[in-house]
């Protein structure tokens, strides 16, 4: 089930957070941006969806901002112990379905470069890279995936 986070989600999903994009702070240097995000500041927008299983347990979280034309993807994490399961994909698939809603032409991200999985994922999901840039220190590559 995926539904809008709440405050009592917080303490999860900065936990998954850290489990998830642990093993890319040796290959950065430092913390990700994901990892040091102001979480209850992004869920008192509604900007946090979660990922729940049957017992309503924390399986993954994404974060989204509806922006003028598109939806920007700032942040999507599963549990180190659900990967694999497609729970990444369904927040995906769930925040395009939320920008079809709103008559948004496009989801957009970023991804640091070094975190090598994400850039082919990210291409088998439909997205095209856009860009590459280095901002704040991060060496990022920008993504967007059209939508009909």
């Amino acid at each position: 089930m995926i539904r809008l986070a709440t405050k009592t989600d917080e303490p999860s999903i900065k936990e998954c957070a850290e489990q998830a994009y642990a093993r890319y702070v040796p290959l950065i240097g430092r913390k990700p941006t994901p990892m040091v995000a102001d979480f209850a500041a992004q869920i008192d927008a509604g900007e946090v969806f979660v990922a729940t299983d049957d017992q309503d347990q924390l399986q993954g979280f994404i974060v989204f901002i509806v922006e003028e034309e598109h939806v920007l993807l700032e942040n999507v994490a599963v549990v180190p112990s659900a990967a694999g399961q497609g729970i990444g994909k369904a927040l995906i698939s769930f925040c395009e379905a939320f920008a079809r809603t709103k008559n948004l032409g496009s989801v957009q991200l970023y991804t640091n470069e070094k975190m090598i999985e994400n850039l082919s994922i990210y291409a088998k999901l439909g997205y095209t890279e856009l860009d590459r840039r280095s901002e704040d220190g991060f060496n990022r590559v920008y993504f967007e995936k059209a939508l009909n």
